[in-house]
């Protein structure tokens, strides 16, 4: 899983907290973690595209959620930025093996490819059970100033 997943998931709660209306420019929430820009663009372009953040030209532009907190799971964040494909690729390694049969569709018949499909199944099940909502909970309870320093950071106060 690439770092832009990271970004784009502290990015996304970032922008949980800012107040109704506004959005932030790139510069600005790279800024914050002092990354460039551009890079942080690609992301924030590509939850624009999964409709997870959308952008607002100008000078007072920039970035926010296009919906609720409730309605974007982590999951839907993962595959905005990596692909819906599988994290584990079957290259069907058994039909050069001895004994193979070129029919079989080793994807389906070979006992590895059927565990890390379920374990993928798990993974993805377990982040589309977790919503940006619960995630802004948590780390509220948790660390309680987050929420206001992090928007008057974002904000320019």
């Amino acid at each position: 899983m690439s770092e832009g997943v990271e970004w784009a998931l502290h990015t996304c709660l970032n922008l949980t907290w800012l107040p109704d209306g506004q959005a932030v420019p790139t510069g600005r929430l790279a800024a914050f973690y002092e990354l460039p820009p551009a890079y942080l663009n690609k992301q924030m372009q590509a939850l624009a595209r999964a409709g997870i953040v959308s952008s607002t030209p100008g000078p007072r532009g920039g970035f926010r959620l296009a919906r609720e907190p409730e309605r974007i799971t982590l999951l839907d964040i993962v595959v905005a930025i990596e692909g819906a494909d599988e994290a584990f690729r079957c290259a069907e390694l058994l039909k050069k093996g001895p004994g193979s049969d070129p029919a079989t569709d080793y994807r389906q018949a070979c006992l590895i490819s059927q565990a890390m499909h379920r374990a993928d199944l798990a993974w993805r099940r377990e982040l589309a059970g977790q919503t940006l909502a619960g995630l802004k909970a948590s780390v509220e309870t948790t660390y309680p100033d987050a929420p206001s320093g992090t928007t008057d950071r974002l904000m320019g106060r």
